[in-house]
């Protein structure tokens, strides 16, 4: 392990003014989102809608540090021959790569779920790396329950401990493979639950997954930290400020996140576009934090694109400008210089 090169390519992924461009759905998840657009689901229609966002130059090379991609999109080549990681490369982006292969339910804990795929992660890894991955991603599942049910609440400790658990195996092995790991627990927002149990939930997800880090050995200058913002559940009747989220979301960082940590990449999380930006900029707005704040968004960059693309060639160039935009409202969000004046299309 170099844990010198480790820290140089996580402080590129959180680099001022870039964040990280989550592509890496399921063939599943993908296909879902194009049936969104009526248009099918091929290997040819996803190479397609992946090389547009990466032929959008001045997004990738200005406001993208890296790009999280999935075993089929590592392994593509675009129309014209050229392999999807050179041409994220050629940008001076960095590619990444999702390692787990998604959740199932906990064993004596069936209400809740453990994410898969560390058997065989040490092998995968070496690959990935030589087909040129140079940070990783594995996602964590926490779900919180209706706040009137009383019997099996969740999380449970033994779930938030078996997750945070397979987090730290799985960033030991990504360190050791030259690998930086993005860790990440979510805490699902689609709940019904008030945000002070988000913030209670987070705190106690971020304290079990830092005493896992530290008891596996895993370098903490060589990660970076992929959470969700402490937000109340979409169906939950008071929703809070912006200024509450940021404030909230950066108390619980402050007591659970060592100041090692180089960077701090949120998910989105199923947030509308806008709100998504809005809620990264306020809390760079109030600032503060030894670490940088930036953004790790799969939908929130992507959607509008998705909508304006439609599978048709026609709509290309209007697709690149609509991911374009995105990309530079979030980057000015992650330095704190978003408006709502600036963010129109």
């Amino acid at each position: 392990m170099n844990i010198q090169e480790l820290n140089r390519i996580a402080l590129k992924m959180v680099e001022p003014g870039t964040g990280i461009l989550a592509a890496d759905e399921s063939t599943a998840t993908i296909g879902k989102r194009f049936e969104s657009i009526n248009t099918e689901s091929t290997y040819e229609k996803r190479r397609d809608w992946r090389e547009m966002l990466f032929r959008t130059h001045e997004a990738m090379s200005n406001h993208i540090s890296g790009v999280i991609l999935y075993d089929e999109t590592i392994r593509q080549k675009t129309a014209d021959g050229t392999s999807l990681v050179e041409l994220i490369k050629s940008t001076n982006t960095l590619p990444g790569i999702k390692v787990d292969t998604g959740t199932t339910p906990l064993a004596g804990r069936p209400q809740e779920s453990i994410t898969q795929g560390l058997d065989g992660l040490r092998e995968r890894l070496t690959e990935y790396y030589k087909l040129g991955a140079r940070f990783a991603k594995w996602r964590a599942v926490i779900e919180i329950s209706h706040p009137d049910q009383y019997v099996g609440t969740t999380p449970t400790i033994g779930g938030i401990k078996a997750n945070t658990h397979a987090l730290g195996r799985y960033a030991a092995l990504c360190q050791e493979a030259g690998i930086v790991p993005i860790v990440e627990p979510e805490v699902l927002m689609g709940g019904y639950h008030n945000i002070e149990r988000c913030h209670e939930v987070t705190e106690t997800t971020l304290n079990s997954l830092f005493t896992e880090l530290y008891e596996q050995g895993v370098k903490l200058e060589g990660i970076i930290l992929k959470p969700n913002m402490v937000v109340a559940g979409k169906k939950c009747a008071e929703q809070p400020s912006r200024v509450e989220i940021a404030e909230r979301t950066i108390k619980v960082l402050k007591d659970t996140v060592p100041a090692a940590v180089p960077g701090i990449a949120f998910l989105s999380g199923g947030q509308k576009n806008e709100e998504a930006t809005r809620n990264l900029d306020m809390m760079n707005k109030i600032g503060s934090f030894p670490w940088r704040l930036t953004y790790s968004y799969g939908r929130a960059l992507q959607q509008s694109a998705l909508f304006t693309w439609k599978g048709k060639k026609s709509n290309y160039k209007k697709a690149q400008e609509a991911f374009y935009h995105r990309a530079k409202m979030n980057s000015l969000a992650s330095i704190g210089k978003w408006s709502q004046d600036l963010d129109k299309f």
